[in-house]
């Protein structure tokens, strides 16, 4: 007894010697990300792309002919809504939702052929632009094939009937059960598969939070093991980002903006997000924003109606702020209605006032560092001002490379000052290009929803 004292004397001993001598390193801070985003992702801008509704062919081959516009527009990353065969049973609709996956490991032929696919993916490529899939992992049609060789991948009532995804309507879907070990492997299988076969650059993971975080880990590290992939999660939780994503739906600031608009309430609602990301997301962690997408555009309603004369603020700030912006699908083209979701719609293209608006945020984005992506870009730096119940004034960067943005979120006109001096110096007018400078004397006239966007000369 008195030597196993002695020996666990000794031991605790060795230990305290072993917690002083790496005292020094134990307590220094680390990133919680340890994704590590490839370097086309630093200025990237994400658009939206619904094969079905995007050309009057809805394929693959008429897409491809609208790539160099979305090249020429600024875009990087091409998101394909789901290109997989659709459900017939139990479908909504008369062609169904694209989120009811019936084959993993084939193409709609609506759509077109694999290798109009693969040409499709060559020609981005060709032109600088990368494609994600949008994957649809938790649920599959009721028809897929897995339903019949594999039950015991599916959850179950407790009667023990197959069934949709727990509290949802998508009666059209039936839900998976991430218990199965053979699951994983099939689906981790799957997202390898178009990587490895059809050289896409990542995906757009479907109600990503209904499956296990540590699927999306190891899939993650499947994925990077062929090529470095970017993966964008819909969903809103931190620890996404650790070994999985790296981005997540920033669904806070789009209602956020929505909130400020539909109440007149001021700037606080966003002035809240942009704290509450500075403070509990991690500054490399990815956040995309937008003022449109498929969801909100299919049942929410029309953007330009949702948001009325704040929507080019709104846009605007989805480039300024930190985030990774997304345009939807002919929102370029001011589209103007809610697109059928689970029929074929053809996009009406015409010239419009936001493609230009666009182009011009995109080359704003991609010539200030300081707008970049997460690690890659400036944090927000608030700068007070004489009105911050309705207006919201920032810097990202510093020196040379600062931005200085002006929002008046509210529907009243504000005449504005700031004493701080975050922001003074020589700027050029980002809109116009006139040159001015800032000081604690000088005063902005801001109309209802107006807004500046200063760059350093």
């Amino acid at each position: 007894m008195r030597i196993v004292k002695g020996l666990v004397g000794l031991a605790a001993a060795i230990a305290l010697t072993s917690c002083e001598s790496s005292a020094p390193t134990s307590y220094e801070p680390s990133d919680v990300v340890q994704v590590q985003s490839p370097d086309w992702v630093a200025d990237a801008v994400i658009y939206q792309l619904n094969t079905r509704q995007f050309t009057a062919e809805g394929t693959f081959a008429a897409a491809q002919a609208q790539l160099p516009r979305l090249a020429d527009m600024g875009v990087d990353i091409v998101w394909l809504m789901p290109i997989h065969p659709i459900g017939e049973e139990q479908r909504k609709g008369g062609m169904g939702s694209p989120y009811a996956v019936k084959d993993y490991r084939a193409v709609n032929p609506d759509l077109g052929t694999e290798e109009e696919f693969r040409a499709f993916v060559e020609e981005a490529h060709s032109l600088g632009l990368k494609v994600i899939l949008d994957w649809v992992a938790n649920h599959s049609a009721w028809d897929n094939p897995l339903t019949e060789e594999y039950p015991n991948w599916y959850s179950r009532t407790p009667e023990g009937e197959m069934m949709p995804p727990e509290g949802t309507d998508w009666s059209d879907v039936v839900d998976f059960d991430y218990s199965n070990a053979g699951l994983r492997e099939y689906m981790t299988g799957s997202l390898t598969y178009w990587v490895r076969e059809f050289d896409i650059d990542g995906y757009r993971a479907d109600v990503a939070g209904f499956v296990p975080l540590d699927f999306w880990e190891t899939a993650r590290g499947e994925l990077d093991a062929i090529k470095p992939v970017f993966m964008l999660a819909e969903w809103e939780q931190r620890d996404l980002h650790i070994k999985a994503f790296d981005a997540t739906y920033g669904w806070g600031w789009k209602e956020a903006m929505q909130e400020l608009v539909a109440d007149s309430s001021g700037a606080g609602a966003m002035r809240g997000y942009y704290l509450g990301q500075k403070t509990t997301w991690p500054h490399t962690a990815l956040r995309m924003v937008y003022t449109d997408n498929h969801d909100q555009n299919s049942w929410d309603g029309v953007a330009s109606e949702i948001y009325g004369p704040a929507y080019e603020a709104a846009i605007a700030l989805s480039f300024v702020g930190p985030g990774i912006p997304l345009i939807y699908n002919g929102q370029e083209s001011d589209l103007d209605r809610q697109l059928a979701f689970f029929e074929k719609d053809e996009i009406e293209w015409k010239e419009g006032q936001y493609a230009p608006l666009f182009e011009r945020l995109i080359a704003l984005k991609t010539a200030e560092s300081a707008l970049h992506n997460g690690r890659h870009g400036a944090p927000l730096v608030e700068v007070p001002n004489s009105a911050e119940a309705d207006v919201l004034s920032f810097v990202r960067g510093e020196g040379e490379e600062r931005v200085f943005a002006v929002f008046n979120l509210s529907p009243r006109a504000q005449e504005v000052s700031f004493e701080s001096a975050r922001h003074h110096g020589a700027f050029s007018d980002a809109k116009g290009g006139e040159g001015t400078i800032i000081n604690a004397e000088s005063t902005l006239s801001l109309g209802p929803w107006d807004y500046h966007i200063y760059t350093a000369n």
